[in-house]
C-alpha cells in the first residue's frame, strides 16, 4: 500500500482556491458579449469538442479559447505568478495545463475547426478585443 501524502493548507488559501471559477468567468462574459455584438452566433462550454471550447459554433467550424492568464501561463503576463509555496507541484501542473491546451487546439485544427485563444488581460480593454474580433469573425464568417 502506498501512502499518500497528506497537505497542510491554509484555510484562506483553500477558499481562495475553491473561488476558482472553471467557466463564466468575467474575460469569458466579456468576450460572449463582444461576440454577440458583432453577430456571431456559438454555443459556450461545447463539451462535445475537444477541451470544451469557451465559444464554439460547430456550424460555421469555429472555436474560441479564453485562457486565464495564471493557469495557462501567458508568457510575459503579470498574471502569470508561480506560487512559492509547493513550486515543483505548481510547476508540473502548469506545465500539463499548457500541454493540454496544445493537445485539444491540435485536435480541433485536425477537425477542421479555426481556433482563437483569447488571454483574460486582452479582455480588460474592450476596444483592441473588438478590433481583434473584429478582423477574426471576417475570416470565419
Amino acid at each position: 500500500m502506498v501512502a499518500r501524502r497528506k497537505f497542510s493548507t491554509n484555510p484562506e488559501r483553500r477558499a481562495l482556491m475553491q473561488r476558482v471559477r472553471q467557466s463564466g468567468t468575467p474575460a469569458e462574459r466579456t468576450v460572449a458579449k463582444v461576440c454577440r455584438e458583432l453577430g456571431l452566433h456559438y454555443r459556450l462550454n461545447v463539451r462535445s469538442l475537444p477541451g470544451s471550447p469557451d465559444l464554439a459554433n460547430k456550424k460555421g467550424r469555429w472555436a474560441i479559447f479564453v485562457h486565464g492568464c495564471f493557469w495557462h501561463r501567458h508568457s510575459g503576463c503579470p498574471k502569470a505568478t508561480t506560487p512559492k509555496r509547493n513550486a515543483r507541484f505548481w510547476r508540473d501542473k502548469f506545465q500539463s495545463n499548457r500541454a493540454r491546451d496544445a493537445r485539444k487546439i491540435k485536435e480541433l485544427h485536425l477537425s477542421g475547426y479555426d481556433v482563437l485563444v483569447l488571454w483574460q488581460c486582452e479582455t480588460e480593454d474592450r476596444g483592441p478585443l473588438r478590433r481583434r474580433l473584429q478582423i477574426w469573425a471576417k475570416r470565419v464568417a
